[in-house]
C-alpha cells in the first residue's frame, strides 16, 4: 500500500515538474555558407594546398616518377649535398637491399642489377 502511495506522488511530482519541451537547435553560418577547405587552411596546410593547385610538390609528399633505370633514362635521386646513399631493391619479391652511395655527375650503377641512378640537387622549400 505504501509503495502504491509513492509510486503515485512520484508521478504527479514528475507531471508537474515537466518543462516545456525545447525547440530544435538549429547551427546557422554566416552569409557566406560553409567555408571550404581552401578558405580555412592555415600555416603548412595552406603552402601545401597552393602548391598542389600549381602541381608542385614541395614536400615530396606525392609517389616519384618512373624511369626506366637505363643509362639514358636513369632514376633521379634528389639531395641537398654532393652524395647521397641509396637502397636498391633489385627484384620486386626480393627483400634484401643493395646499399650504396650515390654522388654527384654522371649516372652510376647499382652493383647488383645494373639500373642506373643520377644525384640531382635540390632547394628546400623553405
Amino acid at each position: 500500500m505504501a509503495a502504491r502511495l509513492l509510486l503515485r506522488s512520484a508521478f504527479r511530482a514528475a507531471a508537474t515538474c515537466r518543462a516545456a519541451p525545447a525547440p530544435a537547435l538549429t547551427r546557422t553560418m554566416a552569409a557566406g555558407g560553409i567555408p571550404t577547405d581552401e578558405e580555412q587552411a592555415t600555416g603548412m596546410e595552406k603552402i601545401i594546398m597552393k602548391a598542389m593547385k600549381e602541381g608542385t610538390d614541395p614536400y615530396s609528399m606525392m609517389k616519384p616518377k618512373e624511369y626506366a633505370g637505363s643509362k639514358v633514362d636513369p632514376h633521379l635521386v634528389p639531395s641537398i649535398t654532393n652524395k647521397r646513399i641509396v637502397g636498391c631493391v633489385c627484384e620486386e619479391d626480393n627483400t634484401a637491399v643493395v646499399w650504396f652511395w650515390l654522388h654527384q655527375g654522371e649516372a652510376q650503377r647499382c652493383p647488383s642489377c645494373g639500373s642506373h641512378y643520377k644525384l640531382v640537387p635540390h632547394e628546400l622549400p623553405h
